[in-house]
């Protein structure tokens, strides 16, 4: 893997070595406090090159008139409104693009006004994602995917703040928040053969390390619960099911928890109804929301947030064998719903059934939020821009919505109804898995989760366009995006923790 680069605080007297990151303000104004000579150097710079400071613009100086300094990277702050976090997130990303290669880094956390510690720990954060590199399969790694310099030592980049003790506090927080989105990733990247429902079970009970409670059912335990949705889907497999609880207790003893589901399909053929060929390779993030539960539960326990959360993922492999699902079985799912499996390939909705159920029966949370790479139908509708959102709760709803405006992390509302509902009434069961035709495919889909929640209030997430294969952005250039981690931490930051 690519060395992840020490993050450092310092005053703003602090000296540059090696690279100066510089933030512009309009018209490619500049700090007072640098010297004139470099200003001259920059400003001639800006006008050859017509930089004006535009947000996320870039100019580059090389052999600046600055003692120490070989490079200087001057960033553009000035846009239509002012900086949002993700803004200032997108600067960190550009920042890291720009100076990777260096050792020594100082990024200058100042434009006409000192930046205030919270922004400067956002932009550290943008320089962590933008870091990130799944290469660990790789028997040569190249200097353009290191973020370690020609020498092999890990780059040291210091944000010199006017109240550097702000900063690190606030960074201290997110950075917990930072390793949920890369572990999120490592694991959506990770191939299948080497990320089996076995090998996902145990790097989740290592998270005990951050004071999780881990708990793992197998499938003898599963029988036992009646989970014969989940089961179905798994019955193909050499590689066995789990279903693995994590437990965070950071709130008040005995208060109901906030929890979160994911679906953990390591590797998706279609079963019987078979996917075609190409791009089947990218099934093995079909457990994308999984990854986002996993990574959200290690983000709330390392940076001991003030909430009591559960975290329940149901792990299987879809795949074809003489024992595997056909269509036209039917299964009773642990709510005792029957269910006919018409489509082999609408597997995640099954292994949700009996994870919502088991979840809402054992732990009376205060909402559930499941996350899922379920359909192809939102990618058609939403694109890979924005996660579809379905729920039964208002302000829940709200809610993400606006964590999602806030983190980047985007989600859209979809409709529920009983016009849909009854798309998906079985012939010779409860209801079938599939609705009629290609019509509505990611609402009937949430529909049918909707049968296993009762009346705790509750959403979905589609991320089947945002978990992966998503459009690079200034702090994401992986496959496997992490989308979820930060969006349900802001959620429950801003709503559920006690104060």
């Amino acid at each position: 893997m690519a060395s992840t680069p020490l993050i450092a605080f310092s005053s703003l007297e602090a000296p540059a070595q090696g690279v100066m990151v510089l933030l512009a303000g309009d018209g490619a104004i500049l700090p007072a406090s640098i010297s004139e000579a470099l200003k001259n150097q920059i400003a001639r710079a800006a006008t050859a090159a017509k930089f004006k400071g535009k947000l996320l613009s870039t100019l580059e100086v090389l052999a600046p008139d600055e003692p120490g300094v070989d490079k200087v990277l001057v960033l553009g702050t000035k846009g239509e409104a002012e900086l949002t976090e993700e803004d200032w997130l997108k600067l960190g990303g550009v920042a890291m693009a720009g100076i990777k290669g260096a050792e020594n880094i100082l990024i200058r956390a100042e434009i006409d006004e000192p930046v205030s510690g919270a922004n400067v720990a956002a932009m550290a954060l943008g320089v962590l994602l933008r870091a990130y590199e799944f290469d660990r399969y790789k028997s040569k790694k190249t200097d353009d995917a290191d973020v370690e310099a020609g020498s092999g030592k890990t780059a040291t980049i210091s944000f010199a703040s006017a109240d550097a003790d702000t900063a690190r506090t606030a960074f201290e927080a997110i950075d917990s928040v930072g390793a949920g989105v890369v572990l999120a990733r490592d694991l959506v990247n990770e191939p299948a053969n080497i990320l089996t429902t076995v090998e996902y079970t145990r790097r989740i009970e290592a998270l005990r390390h951050y004071g999780l409670e881990v708990e793992v059912l197998d499938e003898v335990k599963m029988r036992e619960l009646k989970m014969f949705a989940l089961l179905g889907v798994a019955q193909g497999s050499p590689m066995p099911p789990r279903m693995v609880i994590m437990r965070w207790n950071g709130g008040p003893e005995g208060e109901a928890p906030v929890a979160f589901v994911g679906k953990g399909v390591v590797f998706d053929t279609g079963g019987v109804s078979i996917k075609p060929a190409a791009g089947m390779d990218e099934m093995k993030g079909d457990m994308g929301g999984s990854a986002a539960v996993v990574g959200l539960m290690r983000a709330l326990a390392g940076r001991k947030a003030k909430v009591n959360a559960v975290g329940v993922v149901g792990l299987v492999e879809n795949v074809v064998d003489g024992n595997a699902q056909r269509p036209g079985d039917i299964v009773t799912a642990m709510s005792g719903t029957t269910i006919e499996v018409l489509n082999t390939d609408a597997e995640g909705r099954l292994v949700l059934a009996d994870a919502l159920w088991y979840t809402q029966e054992r732990f009376k949370p205060k909402f559930m939020v499941n996350l899922a790479t379920l359909t192809g139908a939102i990618i058609v509708a939403l694109g890979n821009h924005y996660a579809g959102l379905f729920a039964n709760d208002d302000e829940l709803a709200e809610r993400l919505y606006e964590a999602g405006t806030v983190t980047g992390e985007k989600v859209w509302r979809m409709p529920l109804g009983k016009e849909y509902d009854k798309m998906i009434e079985g012939k010779f069961a409860d209801i079938r898995n599939i609705g009629g035709g290609r019509a509505a495919g990611s609402i009937t889909a949430a529909q049918f989760l909707q049968r296993f929640v009762n009346k705790v209030p509750w959403a979905h997430l589609d991320v089947a366009g945002t978990a992966m294969s998503s459009p690079s952005s200034e702090y994401n250039q992986s496959w496997g995006s992490g989308f979820g981690v930060r969006l349900l931490n802001r959620l429950v930051a801003d709503h559920y923790e006690t104060r």
